[in-house]
């Protein structure tokens, strides 16, 4: 079980170009929260990734930061530069036709690209959305990384035939990359969030269990057994790496499931407690109400309105 492959198939993690940056002198744009991630990737100069309480971040061409969703930060071509607001009427204009946002003055010498990547709001699983620091990955770090940074520049340098169908795979492809750089070269940042869980291999294992069935009655000793470790350390160790015990995430990926099937599907609430884990609709829908604060047929409903 690919269990990173799976978690952003359920929730939808899906890239979408966010703007192409041509900047040059004294620059700096302030980006408020906003509900996805964002991934700048530089293909050319130096760009700063300003976040407040941290100390600036300095990325080069062929290095990406990945903030998570919620952020509120800032980019500029220094450290200390003043930050001014984003125009998104003139950032949508620019993507829409097709050409790079200004910043600054002549002549250019930062190029970065903008990405986001937002996950399906009915999934509570955070993939993303724990991070307690920007994640930067250098192109000294993985040139395969750094050879799709300067694929995507390319396509959107020279449009043509299939563009847009080709910047959605190499954006979503990006994402996948720069997490794998990510996990191999700074596992002292992953501390208590999903994508850190993954460096442990008896974190991995159990989750990789859980999202292959769900629908089995996974109880911790039963991952203990599967995973060759003892309930202490399995309890242990998931507390560590992800902040909940092994029962409170299987919870929370049947209740994201069943979610997901709720709104996009018309199948009967018992076959979708079934297919999630629940030995009866009653059990199930005890479970739902906990966690979303209403029953599954009430969710769907408000849903669909």
């Amino acid at each position: 079980m690919d269990v990173l492959a799976e978690v952003l198939r359920v929730s939808g993690a899906r890239g979408a170009l966010g703007v192409m940056l041509k900047a040059g002198g004294t620059w700096g744009l302030r980006l408020d929260s906003a509900p996805g991630a964002a991934l700048h990737v530089v293909s050319r100069g130096t760009l700063w990734v300003h976040v407040p309480g941290q100390d600036p971040l300095q990325a080069q061409a062929g290095d990406a930061v990945l903030v998570s969703p919620g952020t509120a930060h800032g980019i500029a071509g220094g450290v200390d530069v003043a930050m001014g607001s984003c125009d998104r009427e003139e950032a949508a204009r620019a993507f829409g036709d097709g050409r790079a946002l200004r910043l600054g003055s002549a002549p250019v010498q930062t190029e970065a690209i903008v990405l986001h990547y937002e996950q399906d709001p009915e999934v509570r699983t955070p993939v993303l959305t724990s991070l307690a620091r920007p994640m930067h990955v250098t192109a000294r770090e993985n040139a395969q990384l750094r050879r799709t940074v300067e694929l995507l520049a390319a396509e959107l340098a020279q449009p043509q035939i299939g563009t847009t169908a080709a910047v959605n795979s190499i954006v979503d492809l990006l994402l996948v990359q720069f997490v794998r750089a990510w996990l191999a070269r700074h596992p002292q940042e992953q501390s208590g969030s999903w994508l850190g869980a993954m460096r442990d291999p008896v974190v991995r294992d159990a989750l990789a269990c859980v999202h292959a069935r769900p629908e089995h009655p996974w109880t911790t000793e039963i991952l203990a057994a599967a995973t060759s470790v003892s309930r202490a350390t399995l309890s242990r160790r998931f507390r560590s790496a992800l902040g909940q015990t092994p029962g409170a995430y299987v919870t929370q990926w049947r209740i994201d499931l069943a979610s997901v099937r709720l709104r996009d599907t018309d199948e009967p609430v018992e076959s979708i407690s079934a297919a999630v884990g629940y030995g009866s609709p009653h059990a199930f829908s005890r479970a739902f109400r906990r966690a979303r604060g209403t029953a599954p047929g009430e969710y769907r409903s408000r849903l669909r309105k």
